[in-house]
């Protein structure tokens, strides 16, 4: 039911069935970019792509790529032809890219466009300009590529070198993205390329570079995690579907924990190790999670089936520093799961959730106050108690992943009811939530 303040949600009867989740956003952007600096033709297979996937493939055709696209039942299927060879990595043209509010778009984009041809801009919604951006520009100026930016944001403006200069890099922050970006930008270096990340991130750049040829490798230590790049080098063109999104998933999977008689299966998730960290925490709260992997990879990613059933009240728990990098995404769910646990959890070292689309922090703390939680703000994070469950309106400040954490409180009964301010956010990640809510028989 909607009313004038947004989308009204209250407690569900049901939360079973079974359901194909939307592409990996992670993934399919790389995968796009990957295509584009290949050699020869590729083809891929999205489902349900979200506007930050389609962000990526509208900058890359303004950026001198051709593509087509088709729509063929719930799936995209994207056509690229390749600006290089299996030897040498393609050149992104001059022109103005528009990323919309897509952090990975822009900054893997940028590492792209740090060998092109031309003076290239990639711009963004207001959002993604609040979003820092000297994290990328800084190690891709070292590598000798020019890049401005305005006070440290976008718009940046790339003019790209090559061949451009092999470099070691000790990054201040576990940034996947930051990482994809050098990784690219390496493919057009003379020599051997090295980035080290303080902690675990996530390999999906280094699985798909190794997949299409590339030589790359990955160490992990007592110091973080090492990836090596030999440049240059090209791409080979490839056809994938690209698997279902972990992070879309993460939403059933932390209702399904919660609620006492689910049963839902998510089917051909993507079970990057990565990635997977959502199943580790909710399994430590006492989770009911199967996973039946399937013996194929796709670009070097393993694939699945993910079962969850509700069970016993969960447990508390606390998250360190370490814990929170592979699962940065989740943790607003998480944050959700924290509050219907018997007991008080804890997230520290969470930091990088201030510069999201919003601050993550302090949006779900109002959130989640609302809904009655005892909830604790931290500089870092947060600490967590159940309260008794209230009425709650959610501002959700555009940010897709708090509104879809809100509806799963609503629905499993953290929440006595949620009413959200846009309900339509949630298509920047996943534009098939509120339908497949439906298919599992939570009801809006």
């Amino acid at each position: 039911m909607t009313v004038a303040e947004g989308l009204v949600l209250r407690p569900t009867t049901a939360l079973r069935g079974s359901l194909e989740l939307p592409s990996d956003k992670s993934i399919s952007h790389r995968a796009l970019i990957c295509a584009a600096l290949a050699g020869g033709r590729s083809y891929i297979e999205l489902r349900d792509p979200g506007a930050d996937v389609r962000s990526t493939i509208a900058a890359l055709s303004s950026l001198g790529v051709a593509l087509s696209t088709r729509l063929t039942d719930d799936f995209v299927g994207v056509d690229i032809e390749g600006l290089g060879t299996d030897e040498s990595i393609g050149a992104l043209a001059g022109g103005t890219g528009d990323c919309g509010n897509s952090g990975t778009s822009m900054r893997l984009l940028t590492g792209a466009l740090a060998s092109g041809s031309g003076v290239a801009t990639l711009i963004g919604d207001d959002s993604l300009n609040r979003r820092p951006m000297e994290r990328v520009a800084a190690p891709l100026r070292e590598m000798g590529t020019e890049i401005d930016l305005d006070s440290g944001h976008a718009p940046v403006v790339v003019r790209g070198r090559r061949p451009l200069r092999a470099a070691e890099h000790k990054l201040s922050v576990a940034s996947a993205q930051v990482l994809g970006a050098i990784s690219l930008a390496a493919l057009a270096a003379d020599g051997t390329t090295t980035v080290q990340v303080p902690g675990h991130v996530r390999d999906h750049t280094e699985r798909i570079l190794a997949a299409l040829g590339a030589k790359t490798s990955r160490v992990v230590g007592a110091e973080g995690t090492v990836t090596t790049i030999n440049g240059p080098t090209g791409l080979r063109s490839f056809r994938t579907r690209v698997q279902g999104d972990m992070s879309s998933a993460a939403a059933w999977l932390v209702g399904g924990a919660i609620y006492p008689n689910s049963n839902i299966t998510l089917r051909y998730v993507g079970l990057n190790p990565s990635r997977t960290g959502v199943i580790d925490v909710l399994r430590a709260m006492g989770a009911d999670i199967v996973v039946d992997e399937i013996p194929a990879t796709l670009l070097g990613e393993p694939i699945g089936d993910v079962y969850v059933r509700g069970g016993e009240r969960l447990r508390p728990v606390s998250l360190s520093e370490a814990d929170v990098a592979p699962l940065i995404d989740e943790l607003p769910l998480l944050a959700v799961a924290m509050a219907a646990a018997d007991g008080t959890s804890e997230v520290r070292g969470a930091s990088e959730l201030r510069v999201k689309e919003s601050d993550r922090i302090s949006a779900m703390a109002a959130a989640l106050t609302a809904a009655g939680a005892k909830f604790e703000e931290l500089p870092d994070g947060w600490r967590i108690a159940p309260g008794k469950p209230r009425e709650a309106n959610v501002v959700t400040h555009g940010d897709h992943r708090i509104a879809i954490s809100m509806a799963i409180a609503a629905w499993t009964g953290v929440a006595a009811s949620v009413v959200l301010d846009d309900a339509d956010c949630v298509a920047v990640s996943y534009p098939t939530f509120w339908s497949d809510a439906s298919l599992v028989g939570a009801k809006s």
